[in-house]
């Protein structure tokens, strides 16, 4: 069996040594592949791949000696833009990139045994910036042998197009196209990680629950895009924008009902209980998240309730759900929950972070024209010199340049790495949460997962 994987990076100088061997590790834990290859291809052309020691002496030697053979600078034919054809706005001149990337690889193949990247004690692998800062892209394929009972990622998404493929036409499309549109697939993720943990997986058994769970996360986006007026989600148009609120409703509402069904049929009293009680704190902290719209500054107490309710909740229910699934021991189940609400508060600061760069892919401003209750509003508004600006600014009418004043006005504050430092903290102690656990080969996803949720911050 091949299964295929996409390994996202974000690149911070214009020639770096990206040391991936950990991301690589732990795909290859993920998929379960005890003995095999893992095949790595950089889908651009001035991305290189290398193995090699991560040494920071030596990765300087290299630097040098890629400046020495295509220096930065000179006069490349790539860079006559007037002699080419068809040439994109936004083309760098960036001939000395495409020149340096002749002497590393495209694409590498890397042996697994048993369940271990087969790599000499000091080489690593390294994607090699030529051209950055950049966001990159490693393509990643595993083929060998995959261990029994360990689910795979591919299930979840066959087990989704399944369940979706039955619905009525009404709620079946404009859930497609949400959950067609990507997503991180965090909380499926989970539900696979800590199946890892119980003494009986079962690959098919925890792929439904996997694709229940997103479906449930998917429901609640519905909902929350309709209650935020929200014109897009994920680049598209919303549920509620598209097809009108009484259809968000609806849509949101049958996901909901039906994920729990699809949980119920799986015949674990635990399991039921775990996602119901998650679903609880979802409609309570929804609840709150409305009463408090509007009463800026707000609160950190207030902040953190609203957190664990609406995102902490689901993921450690899916941590937790996963593992009782598959048999864990009680301690097992409880570090696992400690982990998934530790995680879930970091993953939503991030959010909240993001929600101030282009990247976020929610309209620009949405939660300060909303006041929505924030952590880095809450952290600006502290800020003796830029406090009483906010204020009165979010007391007022809002208009679009209030807005992005709001904004620059929070980016200055110091705000924005107050939240991140503080996701970075919370994530350190999710991890701690689990040493001691035997986590059966799983630690390095749960280790990436976390890093992950706050890397977008960094």
């Amino acid at each position: 069996m091949i299964t295929g994987r996409r390994l996202e990076l974000a690149t911070t100088r214009d020639t770096e040594f990206v040391d991936v061997t950990t991301h690589l590790q732990a795909e290859v834990e993920r998929a379960g592949l005890c003995n095999g290859r893992l095949f790595v291809q950089s889908l651009h052309t001035t991305l290189g791949l290398l193995v090699n020691e991560n040494e920071p002496l030596l990765l300087g030697d290299f630097e040098a000696l890629l400046e020495k053979v295509a220096p930065n600078g000179s006069v490349y034919l790539h860079d006559d833009f007037a002699r080419r054809a068809e040439v994109p706005e936004d083309e760098p001149a960036n001939g000395h990139a495409h020149c340096r990337q002749i002497f590393l690889s495209p694409a590498l193949t890397l042996l697994v045994e048993d369940g271990r990247l087969l790599l000499g004690r000091w080489q690593s692998v390294f994607a090699v910036e030529l051209d950055g800062p950049r966001q990159r892209r490693l393509a990643l394929q595993l083929d060998g042998d995959f261990a029994a009972g360990r689910p795979r990622p591919e299930l979840v998404e066959l087990e989704l197009a399944r369940q979706l493929a039955v619905d009525p036409m009404a709620v079946q499309l404009p859930m497609r196209r949400l959950v067609e549109a990507g997503g991180k697939r965090v909380r499926p993720l989970l539900v696979t990680l800590g199946s890892r943990l119980g003494s009986k997986p079962d690959p098919l058994r925890t792929g439904t629950l996997a694709a229940a769970v997103e479906l449930i996360h998917a429901a609640t986006l519905v909902h929350d895009d309709y209650v935020d007026e929200s014109p897009t989600r994920r680049g598209q148009p919303t549920v509620a924008a598209e097809e009108g609120p009484e259809r968000a409703i609806a849509v949101g509402d049958f996901y909901f009902a039906k994920a729990t069904r699809v949980i119920a049929e799986l015949g674990d009293g635990a399991v039921t209980s775990t996602i119901a009680e998650a679903m609880e704190a979802i409609c309570r902290a929804q609840m709150d998240d409305v009463a408090l719209r509007g009463s800026y500054p707000g609160d950190r107490a207030s902040y953190l309730q609203v957190v664990r309710g609406k995102t902490a909740a689901l993921m450690a229910a899916a941590c937790v759900s996963g593992a009782q699934l598959a048999g864990a021991q009680p301690e097992v189940v409880d570090r696992l929950r400690r982990y998934g609400e530790l995680l879930g508060t970091a993953f939503q600061m991030a959010d909240d972070v993001v929600d101030y760069s282009e990247a976020s892919g929610k309209p620009a401003g949405q939660d300060i024209r909303q006041r929505t209750l924030s952590l880095p509003l809450i952290y600006a508004h502290e800020d003796h010199e830029v406090g009483p600006q906010i204020r009165d600014l979010l007391h007022g009418e809002l208009e679009d340049a209030d807005v992005r004043r709001v904004a620059e006005l929070v980016k200055v504050s110091g705000a924005l790495e107050r939240v991140g430092e503080e996701a970075r903290r919370l994530v350190r102690a999710a991890v701690g949460e689990l040493e001691g656990v035997e986590l059966n080969g799983a630690g390095a996803g749960f280790v990436e997962l976390a890093h992950a949720a706050v890397d977008r911050v960094s």
